[in-house]
């Protein structure tokens, strides 16, 4: 496994040492591979919401493209639809 120099700020420097000597890590090297693991969780699950609002852009453009889109006149016209919509959705559950 390789060696890595890591410069840490004092306060940075002082947590890692109060994890260590709170038992909860074995040794520094421990701390810094967990929160690399949170790093690389938080990573993927941003590309995964990225992917899943690209694929919904995807299928909106495509209904739009198909001609199924409702065009409202006006901000109280969308208001009251959404109002509609949630008005079913919670009505169905």
């Amino acid at each position: 496994m390789p060696t890595r120099n890591v410069v840490l700020t004092d306060t940075q420097a002082q947590f890692v040492e109060h994890l260590v000597t709170s038992g909860r890590y074995q040794n520094a090297s421990e701390v810094l591979r967990d929160g690399l693991r949170l790093i690389q969780q938080r990573e993927q699950e941003a590309s995964d919401r990225l992917q899943v609002l690209r694929e919904a852009v995807a299928v909106g453009v495509a209904d739009i493209q198909e001609g199924r889109s409702t065009t409202f006149e006006d901000a109280d016209a969308l208001r009251t639809h959404l109002a509609k919509l949630t008005e079913q959705t919670t009505a169905s559950r």
